[in-house]
């Protein structure tokens, strides 16, 4: 199989973009994605001379990227075009542990397009458990979305599907996770269940005070009720993400 790490890197590097040095970010100094820590450990390495990561050169930049990104995890596993898109940007954004880690449980199936969504969908979910997804939540699902669709599409051409049938494929696949976000329809309407038990009373009263078990129970509902819209939202604007990625990708 020819080098596939110009057309993949090409995609990843956009994501990365230049200079950054954002105080929330893990990484720190960052130039072409690239962290001052990896970088100066390079140098270290090749005995070159330690500079700061902002002189980095583009050319050493994706020396970098291929050697300790690329190498380890789509060159070493040999993967299918689109899969190795989808592992390579996670080496990159979370690790290459992570990278590996989250291809082993899909890796196997005939159809490559079905490896690469678990891969993202695994991403993804490590992604929202940290605390800095409120700072980059946004950026980062963007990032997936677009990686996903694209890794869908090189994977089903590759496998030798027509532009029709590639269209067709993402189609389906917006159409599934449409049927999947609306809620279930009853056939008759169910009698209301009650979701608190009844009080009992302090004292005798002619307002009836709520004891503070029952106090605690009702924040208890009301903290459950704003998770629970909260992770409906998110999930709504990620599925929404992909559908503007599949968009993309396929005009």
């Amino acid at each position: 199989m020819s080098d596939r790490f110009p057309i993949c890197h090409e995609i990843t590097a956009k994501w990365e973009g230049r200079w950054s040095d954002h105080k929330a970010g893990p990484g720190g100094k960052t130039m072409y994605g690239i962290t001052e820590a990896v970088y100066q450990a390079w140098l270290k390495g090749c005995g070159l001379k330690v500079k700061p990561v902002r002189n980095i050169s583009l050319s050493e930049a994706k020396l970098i990227y291929r050697e300790q990104y690329w190498r380890p995890t789509a060159e070493t596993f040999d993967l299918y075009p689109g899969v190795d898109l989808a592992v390579y940007d996670v080496a990159v954004n979370s690790s290459v542990s992570r990278s590996i880690k989250w291809l082993k449980p899909s890796a196997g199936s005939n159809d490559h397009s079905v490896i690469v969504k678990p891969i993202c969908r695994a991403r993804l979910s490590f992604m929202q458990s940290l605390k800095i997804w409120k700072t980059f939540g946004k950026g980062w699902g963007r990032r997936v979305a677009n990686i996903e669709a694209k890794g869908v599409v090189m994977a089903v051409t590759a496998m030798g599907a027509s532009g029709a049938a590639v269209k067709t494929i993402v189609e389906d696949s917006k159409a599934r996770r449409r049927s999947r976000s609306r809620p279930a329809t009853r056939s008759r309407k169910q009698p209301e269940r009650a979701l608190l038990p009844l009080v009992a009373l302090r004292r005798p009263s002619t307002h009836p005070t709520l004891d503070s078990s029952t106090m605690w129970l009702l924040g208890a509902l009301c903290a459950a009720l704003v998770i629970i819209a909260a992770v409906a939202i998110a999930k709504k604007k990620q599925a929404k993400a992909r559908e503007e990625a599949y968009a993309q990708v396929l005009a």
